[in-house]
Order: C-alpha cells, then sequence, then structure tokens
C-alpha cells in the first residue's frame, strides 16, 4: 500500500523531441493518497490507459518522475514496483483449480504454504469463490474469470496498488452492478490503494471516492463524484459527466447578467474581469433549467421532444442554433411547441476557454 505522487509527469510515443500538443499524456503533478480509491475517467484516447500503463512500469514515461511513498520508483520495471494489475480479458490458468489460480503469484514469491492456504481462504470468501475453489477453471462463466482475475490482484497484502484497466468491459450490466459493488466492498475491507481506468461515467461515480476526468492527454478535474456535477473545472467535464450532461452555451457575460440572443439570464455572482478576448460560455445543468409556460423576461424556446426517464422528465429544446435540455415538470404540455425557460441562477457556471471562472460573491 502506498501513497502515489506524480511529478510533472508527461509521456510521447514520437520520442521527447515532439512538440508537447502531441504528447498522449501531458504534463501532470498530483498526489493519490494510499487506501485511496481513484477512477481514471474519459473518452478512448484520452490517455488514461497511458497513465496507468506509466504507473505500472509497461511505460516509461518521456518526462518526469513517480515516487511510491517518497522513493521515486520511475526507472523499475513493473515487476519491482509492486503492484498488481487487472486486465480488461480475464487472464485464467485453465488447467489449475480456482484456489491454484488465486495462489499462483503468491508461490512464486515464496510464501509460506499455510499463509498462502489462509490468505487464498480469505479472497475466496470474499470473492463468493468458496465453492468453486477446488474446480478447474474451465468452463466457468465470464464473471467468475474475472472474479479470478480480481483475486490474482487482491490476493497479495503486500502491494503498493491495484490497478484496474477496465476490467468490467466483458460482464453484463447486471453482472457488472454486483462486481462494482464487490469491489467498493473490497476496498473498504482490505485498505488497498485502488486505480480504476474507465470510459463508463456510471462505474467511475459508483466505485472511486476520486474521480480523475481526462480530456485530450490532460487531467481536466479531479475530485469526488459529487464536485464533478455540482462544479465542473472545464466545459468537457460538465458535458461528459451526466445524462444529459450539462448544457454549454455561448454568451456575453458583464456583472451579474449573462446575455443570449438578447434575453438576460441572471447570474449569483459577479463576473466583471473576464479575460480580454476569450471565448465566454455559460453552463447549467438540464436538472437547473426548467420548462415553463412562455413569460415576459424568459428565454423562448421551441420543444422538439421530451424524454421520459421515469423518476424525471427532459424537454430538448432549441432557440436560435442552440440546443439545450431542460427539466419538464409532470403535467407540462406545450399547446404550440414553445415554452419559457427558467434558469437557477444558483447553478449557472461561467466559463473562459472552456475553463471555470469562479467570478465574485
Amino acid at each position: 500500500m502506498a501513497r502515489i505522487d506524480l511529478v510533472d509527469l508527461a509521456h510521447s510515443y514520437g520520442g521527447n523531441d515532439a512538440p508537447q500538443e502531441s504528447f498522449a499524456l501531458k504534463p501532470v503533478t498530483m498526489t493519490w493518497r494510499q487506501g485511496g480509491a481513484y477512477a481514471l475517467l474519459g473518452p478512448s484516447g484520452c490517455g488514461k490507459t497511458t497513465l496507468l500503463n506509466v504507473i505500472s512500469g509497461i511505460i516509461t514515461p518521456s518526462r518526469g518522475k513517480i515516487l511510491f511513498d517518497g522513493v521515486d520508483i520511475t526507472p523499475l520495471s513493473t515487476q519491482k514496483r509492486n503492484i498488481a494489475q487487472v486486465f480488461q480479458f480475464p487472464v485464467i490458468y485453465d488447467t489449475m483449480t480456482v484456489g491454484q489460480n488465486l495462489a499462483f503469484p503468491l508461490k512464486n514469491r515464496g510464501v509460506p504454504k499455510a499463509e498462502i492456504d489462509k490468505r487464498v481462504a480469505e479472497i475466496g470468501r470474499l470473492l463468493d469463490l468458496e465453492p468453486y475453489l477446488n474446480r478447474k477453471a474451465t468452463r466457468l462463466t465470464a464473471d467468475a474469470k474475472q472474479k479470478i482475475s480480481l483475486g490474482r490482484g487482491l490476493v497479495r497484502s503486500d502491494v503498493a496498488a491495484v490497478l484496474f484497466d477496465e476490467p468490467l468491459t466483458v460482464i453484463d450490466p447486471e453482472l457488472k452492478w454486483q462486481l462494482r459493488s464487490k469491489l467498493k466492498a473490497l476496498h473498504r475491507e482490505l485498505d488497498l490503494t485502488m486505480i480504476y481506468v474507465t470510459h463508463d461515467q456510471t462505474e467511475a461515480l459508483t466505485f472511486a471516492d476520486t474521480v480523475v476526468v481526462m480530456h485530450d492527454g490532460r487531467v481536466v478535474q479531479s475530485g469526488t463524484p459529487a464536485e464533478l456535477f455540482d462544479k465542473p473545472a472545464h466545459t468537457f467535464v460538465g458535458y461528459f459527466i451526466g445524462s444529459p450532461g450539462m448544457n454549454i452555451l455561448p454568451a456575453e457575460v458583464r456583472g451579474r447578467e449573462a446575455h443570449i440572443g438578447g434575453h438576460v439570464i441572471a447570474l449569483n455572482r459577479a463576473y466583471d474581469n473576464l479575460p480580454a478576448g476569450a471565448k465566454i460560455e455559460i453552463g447549467v445543468r438540464p436538472e437547473f433549467v426548467e420548462v415553463v409556460a412562455p413569460a415576459p423576461g424568459l428565454l423562448t424556446a421551441k420543444i422538439e421532444r421530451l424524454d421520459d426517464l421515469g423518476r424525471i422528465r427532459f424537454a430538448r429544446a432549441r432557440f436560435g442554433e442552440a440546443k439545450l435540455a431542460a427539466r419538464a415538470p409532470a403535467g407540462f404540455v406545450s399547446s404550440d411547441g414553445m415554452a419559457g425557460l427558467k434558469f437557477d441562477p444558483s447553478h449557472v457556471h461561467v466559463y473562459a476557454d472552456s475553463l471555470l471562472v469562479e467570478g465574485a460573491a
């Protein structure tokens, strides 16, 4: 178990002399605490697997350092980093029993048999594999095989960290939920540092205490699920987190007002010193925009459709070239397809060149 420090860490597959904008992993400095549950979240190609492979030692970074508990492990091989890694597809030794699969990492390290048996029994219990410990690993279901892979990663109590690279991709949705819950319980019980790579926001937000959102090779925000939802630091985070994602609308902002197409939207904070020449936008989640009957002072939009998600309905609306989603209260009906949009000022954020601007109280 270890605290992990990334110090000006970056990587380019094109060599150190490549332009920084072409780096697969742009420079990042951050600390991950011992015993934390972290998720690296972002779309395909955003750099999350590159970062995971740099931490594990599969890739040597182009620049920067990685520290485990203050010790520079950057030049060390994967084997010497004392980490466990679980991959997207389960790796199973079919000729061995389930118990022998779990014991394999310990046996390779010369751990005494009594300790191996104790640890295998413990992990078997935690992963609900006890009935299968003496069975061959062949002909098991996909989720059972992935449990074995997870178990091999967790069986060593001395690992600095356990790294998961999209481990639930091959599992069906219902079993995914069960395994995510199991992983969360295992994290609480074993107190291991866990880093989980995924492009699925549901997986990230339900597993991790801290979610690290990546975009175009950069870490654009790191925070709790609530922080990412309530206060996105970057427009990409607002759009990527949530379903539907945050509405991002070009606006002219002066003081406590945002002007869009001749309409004024009130803001909770003052914005008197926005950077000159920056692209200014406002961001507001659909949950905090309500469709109501058109009225003076409200922005009027055309309702294109209503999406009923069971617990909540969202209207898909358009005004001019802009599209947005808004909450549709129960019983809302528009006879002519038009509606007013009521914004909650306390949840309207201002962005300059995609970055959150705090404003003044």
